[in-house]
């Protein structure tokens, strides 16, 4: 089995690379290689996976998933790290071949040289739940994955209706797939040591509920449900349904209480709104 990268190597890079950790880029490298083994077993990556990869890095999780996977594709903005990471997976032993790297912003990524299978990623606080639901909604091959994310975001991912940090992110995450919890992730496995916590968030593809246009109908409706979230859904809804009593009549027809407010109600249930808002 090859070496992973350890804390004194990927500070050398860094340093070589003149590489500094910037929080716009929300860079804070693992450098523990047990717990890149301990995310890569969770996410269930094995030898026939096309493991996708958003933010390498300096390569820490990249290393542990060419361990295991058949290929793996992975997507840096930052041109140094992009250019630097074959190189690193070359000195640890392991075949160049099975790595692909895309150097670009994965919120402007649309397409992929394989179909992946598994996604694993350490993923910036700012754009994390974008960046998870662009991927589930673009490249429906991937069938599961384990995600690295701000503890706080983990909760709002995780959350089941009634629960107050329940919103507009579980409810569109659980459109594609089955979300749940993988554990926490110790600050002292970074560098730079961040001052947030992290956790595991791992999904499970199911079948969509619907095709693209209900998908676009409901999302609508769970943007406005979430927008002002104390108010009730009748009022929620008013100006998508032309006004109050338009939205109570529309809300009542799809068999939901217009005085419930939109951290109530399931997936199902906004589904439901749509498809009679459509008629």
């Amino acid at each position: 089995m090859s070496g992973l990268l350890g804390a004194a190597e990927i500070r050398e890079i860094a340093t070589r690379l003149g590489v500094r950790p910037t929080k716009k880029l929300g860079q804070n490298f693992v450098v523990d290689s047990n717990t890149c083994r301990k995310i890569v077993k969770s996410a269930g990556v094995g030898p026939d996976d096309v493991a996708l990869e958003i933010g390498p890095g300096l390569g820490s999780l990249t290393l542990a998933m060419l361990e295991s996977a058949r290929e793996v594709i992975a997507i840096e903005i930052d041109e140094r790290l992009a250019l630097e990471l074959p190189a690193t997976a070359a000195r640890h032993g392991f075949d160049n071949s099975k790595l692909q790297v895309i150097c670009q912003d994965a919120m402007a990524t649309s397409t992929l040289p394989l179909d992946p299978t598994v996604l694993v990623a350490n993923l910036p606080y700012n754009v994390s739940v974008p960046v998870l639901l662009r991927f589930l909604e673009l490249f429906p091959t991937l069938r599961s994955g384990v995600v690295m994310v701000q503890s706080e975001v983990a909760d709002r991912l995780v959350a089941k209706p009634g629960s107050k940090t329940y919103g507009s992110p579980s409810v569109k995450a659980a459109w594609w797939a089955d979300l749940t919890a993988a554990g926490t992730v110790s600050r002292s496995i970074f560098w730079p040591v961040p001052n947030v916590d992290s956790s595991l968030v791992r999904f499970v593809r199911h079948e969509n509920p619907g095709d693209e246009q209900l998908r676009r109908a409901t999302f609508k409706v769970i943007d406005f449900a979430f927008a002002q979230r104390r108010k009730m859904m009748r009022a929620a809804l008013s100006e998508l349904c032309g006004g109050s009593s338009q939205a109570s009549a529309i809300l009542e027809a799809s068999g939901i209480d217009p005085t419930i407010r939109g951290e109530g109600l399931e997936l199902s249930n906004f589904i439901k709104i749509a498809i009679t808002l459509s008629k």
